[in-house]
């Protein structure tokens, strides 16, 4: 069974990367992963408020990737393994790709403007080669039709 991994958060580009991988999943019998990114938090001296600003860091991410599972799942498809990891977020892809090797896939949107993001720039460079599984870079441009047509 093929797997892919996509990265959730917030922008419009990971959506187009979730369309996109929820069609090849659906097509090809295969499953998702859905993976939201938390940043490190900013040292403050006030360990209280960081701890407080953390926790809604995680909540939102946690908030997202629920979301975006239960839209697959009203569409029909099966529940995605869900993960929240907090960190460095090449770091922790990496991780989370030496954890779960039956990961087929790593899909990234690519943003509609401007540099295409620092995930796509990370793993389509010099990285791409030392990843056990090939990485898909999903231009955030596209339309429904499109990844309709292309998955």
């Amino acid at each position: 069974m093929r797997v892919y991994l996509v990265i959730i958060d917030e922008t419009e580009e990971a959506l187009v990367a979730l369309r996109f991988a929820s069609r090849r999943a659906a097509k090809t019998g295969g499953g998702l992963h859905l993976l939201a990114l938390v940043p490190p938090q900013e040292f403050s001296a006030f360990a209280a408020v960081q701890a407080t600003i953390e926790e809604e860091a995680r909540v939102r991410a946690e908030t997202l990737v629920t979301a975006a599972a239960s839209g697959l799942m009203s569409e029909g498809l099966a529940m995605p393994t869900i993960a929240v990891k907090v960190g460095e977020g090449i770091k922790i892809v990496r991780e989370y790709l030496a954890e779960h090797m039956e990961v087929s896939a790593l899909v990234l949107g690519a943003a509609k403007e401007g540099g295409p993001g620092p995930l796509v720039s990370h793993f389509t460079g010099a990285q791409a080669g030392q990843l056990p599984c090939p990485v898909f870079v999903i231009p955030g441009s596209l339309s429904q039709d499109e990844i309709e047509r292309l998955s």
